[in-house]
C-alpha cells in the first residue's frame, strides 16, 4: 500500500494542455491554415519539376558540393525512387523535412549563441535540451493534435521541437571553442561584441553549426516518418500503411526510400561542412 498520495501530474499536464488549447487553439489554427498553404505550395512547385530534371538538378548540386561519386549516388538513388513509384511520396517527405529544418535552424541558431555568450541563459538552456532529447519522440505528436489538427502541420510542429537541441548544442560548441587568444586580440583590437560575433566567433564556429544542422536534417527526417501515425503525407504514411495491412513488402521499399534521402541529405551536408572547414584553414 502506497502511504504517501500520488501527485497528480497526468492530470496536471491535461488540464494545462486544455487551457491552452481553449484560449488559444484559434491562432495556432490559423497558423496551421498559413502553414498548410505553404507546404501545398512548396509540394506544387517540386512536383511541376520533371522527375528527370529534378534528379538531374540535384546531382549537379551534389557533384558541386562534393564529388562526382555523390552525384551519381543521387542518380541511382532517386531513379530508383523513381523506378519504384514513390516520387511523390518522397517529394512530400522532403517538403516535410526542408520546412522543419528551416523553422529548427531560424529558432536553434539564435537561442545557442545567446546560451553560448550568457553564463545564465546557458544554465537554463542545458536541462531543457536535455529534458527535449531524452523525452520519447511519440510523446512529441500528443500536443501537436490539439493545438494544429492532424496532418502535415501537425508534423511539423513536433518534428521542430525534436529536431532543434542538436542545432543549439553545436552551436553553443562551436562558439564557446574558438580560442581564448583570438577573442583576447580582437577586445585588443577594440572590436565591440557585435563585431567579435560576427566576425570572429561565428565564422570560425561554422563548421560545427553545420555539424548540428547535419543533426537536425537526420532527425526531422526520422520524426517526419514517425509523424505519419497523426496523418503526415510522405514515406512514413507509405510504412505506416503497409503495417496496418500487413504488407511487410511494401513496409521495406519505402524504408530504402527513407534511407536513400537520409544518405543523400547526409552526405551532402557534410560536403558543404568540410567545405567550409577547408575554406577556413585557408
Amino acid at each position: 500500500m502506497n502511504l504517501i498520495p500520488a501527485i497528480p501530474l497526468s492530470r496536471w499536464i491535461e488540464d494545462g494542455l486544455n487551457y491552452l488549447t481553449r484560449h488559444y487553439s484559434g491562432i495556432t489554427r490559423g497558423i496551421a491554415r498559413i502553414t498548410e498553404g505553404g507546404i501545398d505550395l512548396l509540394n506544387d512547385v517540386l512536383l511541376f519539376v520533371p522527375e528527370w530534371l529534378f534528379i538531374a538538378l540535384f546531382a549537379a548540386l551534389c557533384w558541386r558540393a562534393s564529388t562526382w561519386r555523390l552525384a551519381l549516388g543521387a542518380v541511382l538513388g532517386l531513379g530508383l525512387i523513381w523506378n519504384l513509384g514513390l516520387w511523390v511520396a518522397t517529394i512530400q517527405t522532403l517538403t516535410l523535412v526542408v520546412l522543419a529544418t528551416i523553422v529548427a535552424v531560424v529558432i536553434a541558431i539564435p537561442v545557442g549563441i545567446i546560451a553560448a555568450l550568457s553564463q545564465r541563459i546557458y544554465r537554463v538552456v542545458m536541462p531543457l535540451l536535455d529534458f527535449m532529447q531524452t523525452m520519447p519522440a511519440f510523446v512529441y505528436l500528443i500536443p501537436a493534435i490539439p493545438f494544429f489538427g492532424i496532418g502535415s502541420v501537425s508534423a511539423i510542429f513536433a518534428t521542430v521541437i525534436f529536431s532543434m537541441p542538436p542545432a543549439i548544442r553545436l552551436t553553443i560548441l562551436g562558439i564557446r571553442q574558438v580560442p581564448e587568444d583570438l577573442i583576447e586580440a580582437a577586445d585588443a583590437y577594440g572590436s565591440s561584441r557585435r563585431q567579435k560575433l560576427f566576425k570572429v566567433q561565428l565564422p570560425l564556429a561554422l563548421s560545427t553549426i553545420m555539424a548540428g544542422i547535419n543533426q537536425t536534417i537526420m532527425l526531422a527526417l526520422s520524426m517526419v516518418v514517425i509523424a505519419a501515425m497523426i496523418g503526415a503525407d510522405g514515406l512514413g504514411s507509405e510504412v505506416w500503411r503497409a503495417i496496418q495491412r500487413l504488407r511487410p513488402g511494401d513496409g521495406f521499399v519505402a524504408g530504402i526510400a527513407v534511407v536513400i534521402l537520409a544518405m543523400l541529405l547526409d552526405r551532402l551536408t557534410q560536403s558543404l561542412q568540410k567545405r567550409q572547414e577547408r575554406s577556413r584553414d585557408d
